[in-house]
């Protein structure tokens, strides 16, 4: 699948962003949000798996101010550090503007019925959440999302369906947190928060460290079914 590019709405440069499309057309899009790992072999794959239900996905590299390019795994404590230390100098704030220049640059690509939205993983989850309360997508999908819970003043933001998908055991999401993101969405009619009994972060990487394909099942058929609704 192609590589296209995107210029960033500050003037600062462009980016890459990996474009996997359907087998027809038109379609919605969703915007593809990337872990802590960069736009990886994971990335892609989970990219042409929504593709394969019909949606176009972009996946834009929100690290290339730091570092174009970067394809970590999960594999070594090198790259985990590695992964932590993007992370640390991410502007999670010029991520959210570079997710918004991609959501209107696929709304107007040919293919694309207009209608867009996200889903995010890990650090992608959490930008999913800021999405959701700072833009016009259509519906915002968050997987194991962190940080979720000091997010919550901006709740009020959200007024198009979000989906998150809240692992019990995150080690990055304690329950704690967990409960507190659960009561402060609890009145929210847009918001739908799920939590998958028994697993751990990163529960839905297929063939990552923590992967559980029962959690991983029924979350991916509750994202079908959202995006199916929100986007056609």
């Amino acid at each position: 699948m192609p590589e296209i590019t995107i210029q960033a709405s500050d003037g600062s440069g462009s980016f890459a962003a990996y474009l996997a499309m359907p087998k027809q057309v038109p379609a919605g899009a969703v915007v593809v949000i990337q872990e802590i790992f960069g736009v990886n072999h994971a990335m892609r794959s989970l990219s042409d798996w929504v593709a394969d239900m019909g949606f176009i996905a972009i996946c834009p590299d929100l690290f290339w101010r730091l570092e174009p390019g970067v394809q970590l795994t999960d594999g070594s404590k090198e790259e985990w550090d590695r992964a932590f230390e993007l992370m640390n100098a991410f502007d999670q704030q010029k991520g959210v503007e570079d997710l918004k220049a991609t959501l209107a640059a696929v709304r107007v690509m040919p293919g694309c019925n207009g209608r867009a939205g996200t889903m995010g993983f890990c650090l992608g989850g959490r930008l999913a959440f800021m999405m959701a309360t700072q833009s016009d997508a259509d519906c915002n999908i968050s997987y194991y999302g962190v940080g979720i819970d000091g997010l919550l003043q901006d709740k009020d933001g959200i007024g198009k369906p979000l989906l998150l998908h809240i692992a019990e055991k995150d080690r990055f999401v304690p329950e704690e947190a967990r409960k507190k993101i659960q009561a402060g969405l609890a009145g929210n009619s847009h918001a739908a928060v799920h939590v998958y009994p028994g697993v751990d972060h990163a529960f839905a990487r297929m063939g990552g460290h923590s992967w559980d394909g029962r959690a991983a099942t029924i979350a991916n058929g509750r994202t079908a079914e959202l995006l199916a609704k929100a986007l056609g």
